[in-house]
């Protein structure tokens, strides 16, 4: 298991060369590495409260489900969408296409693949969870 200085020093040295409006986390593992990320970039933080998986990383769902109306405006903004965990891409992709109205959607994953990535290990475990 990371430490979470190990993945704060990660959210610290990860380049984002890139201006971003909003930093829209995904609830609700996205949420702690979202506020990381905001802290550093100083934007508006959203989040968009999606499921598919369960605590245990069982699917749910044959697909994620938008589990509370979209309450911000995100039309023509420049968004950095924050997830913990990318395994196979299916919950960023339907966030993306939510937000298909945004001017830009980046990706950032604390492990997995996205546009940024801390970590893309096979085994990884998050220091917050308890």
């Amino acid at each position: 298991m990371k430490s979470f200085d190990e993945v704060l020093e990660r959210v610290r040295a990860v380049e984002i060369p890139e201006t971003f409006d909003i930093v829209v986390a995904i609830a609700n593992g996205g949420i702690i590495p979202a506020a990381m990320i905001n802290q550093r970039l100083g934007c508006e933080f959203q989040m968009l409260k999606l499921n598919l998986r369960d605590a245990m990383q069982n699917k749910l769902y044959d697909k994620p489900k938008l589990l509370a109306e979209i309450d911000f405006d995100f039309k023509g903004k420049r968004i950095l969408l924050v997830d913990d965990r990318v395994k196979t891409g299916t919950t960023l992709k339907f966030a993306k296409e939510l937000l298909s109205e945004a001017a830009v959607v980046k990706t950032l994953a604390v492990n997995g693949v996205a546009d940024y990535c801390l970590y893309d290990e096979s085994c990884f475990r998050f220091p917050w969870l308890v």
